[in-house]
């Protein structure tokens, strides 16, 4: 009998040790799905599983390495007055600061093979913050001439500039292949867009309507390059561009998106929504574009920024995101499964933007 009682007292601890475990599991479930769910806004029938991966401040323009391991972003994180670039895993482990402290940075990309880093910095002209722009303008964008892009290792060591002129150069991004890099410069007087090989050499002009070109990206191909755009057409608006083009500033009330061959021809309009449209990024079949835009807002600020799909020949316009704040800044995972954005949904104080990864669903 006492063995029996022994035998009987093992079992029922085992027994509640498992129901135990049961109930822990379920918790850690319905607590996993409430967060999920949490993050999710109704009609988002493309993403699940979304994730948050920082917390608090500003964070945002996070874009996959090349094995989609590991994400590049930019950050005020840590009391910064301007933002520094970071990496991190892309379950939002191993965060670490690349550049070097020193300066605004904007804009960071992986190489392909992971040794290197690309992005932006104005260090090289004073190692302070530069002044935020003139807000009694309007809602501006500080074009700093100071900019220049830089290359170093992920740990921010061997820092070295790439394709260095005079006046802005930023917005760089580098082709699926690995091969060519796209950005935004001021070399030649206007803001147009410019190719070089990966090591900054032939440099070439792809666009030279007056007016801003620039938040480029290659198709998954390398073959075409989809961009923003604001060209001026009245007197008005070209005398008011060049002036504020003379103070470095833009206007980024209207852009439009468009695409050309990754020579520069055959340029061609996508949308036409007199809008606030930007950060385009072509999808894993290269056949549409998902951008980031005001167009949706019904508030009279238009602050209210959604994600949404385009065909590249500018048709089948479709809304993807439903947060009534800001969503933007989106890319795919090399492999297409993975979707990154950045976000003001689940902020603990208003105007915080987090980075987010979901899993893609067509």
């Amino acid at each position: 009998m006492q063995i029996k009682s022994k035998s009987n007292t093992i079992m029922d601890i085992m027994k509640k040790s498992i129901f135990l475990l049961v109930v822990i599991i379920i918790a850690l479930s319905v607590n996993t799905f409430a967060q999920q769910n949490s993050l999710a806004v109704a009609g988002e029938k493309h993403l699940t599983n979304i994730k948050q991966l920082t917390f608090g401040g500003e964070n945002a323009e996070a874009y996959f390495s090349f094995n989609g391991k590991q994400l590049s972003f930019q950050s005020k994180r840590d009391g910064r007055g301007c933002d520094q670039i970071y990496s991190m895993n892309i379950n939002g482990t191993g965060t670490k600061m690349v550049s070097n402290g020193e300066g605004r940075t904007t804009c960071s990309y992986f190489f392909k093979g992971g040794k290197k880093v690309l992005y932006a910095s104005t260090f090289g002209g004073k190692k302070e913050c530069p002044p935020n722009p003139d807000y009694s303008h309007g809602y501006v964008w500080a074009i700093y001439p100071d900019y220049d892009i830089y290359t170093s290792t992920p740990d921010g060591k061997d820092i070295k500039p790439l394709a260095a002129a005079p006046g802005y150069d930023a917005e760089a991004t580098i082709s699926p292949n690995g091969k060519k890099i796209i950005f935004t410069s001021m070399r030649d007087g206007d803001l147009d867009l410019y190719s070089m090989d990966k090591d900054g050499k032939n440099v070439k002009r792809l666009t030279n309507e007056l007016g801003y070109d620039g938040g480029a990206f290659y198709s998954p191909d390398n073959k075409q390059i989809v961009y923003r755009s604001f060209h001026p057409k009245t007197k008005e608006e070209i005398d008011l561009y060049k002036l504020r083009l003379s103070q470095n500033l833009i206007q980024p009330t209207v852009f439009e998106l468009w695409v050309m061959n990754a020579d520069g021809s055959n340029k061609r309009q996508v949308t036409k929504l007199g809008a606030a449209s930007f950060a385009p990024f072509f999808t894993p079949d290269g056949k549409k574009i998902i951008f980031c835009t005001n167009y949706y807002a019904t508030d009279a600020r238009k602050r209210n920024f959604d994600l949404a799909l385009i065909n590249v020949d500018g048709t089948g316009m479709e809304r993807v995101t439903f947060n009534e704040s800001f969503d933007g800044f989106p890319m795919f995972s090399p492999d297409g499964k993975k979707f990154v954005f950045a976000s003001n949904r689940n902020a603990t104080t208003v105007g915080d933007t987090n980075v987010f990864i979901a899993d893609w669903v067509w």
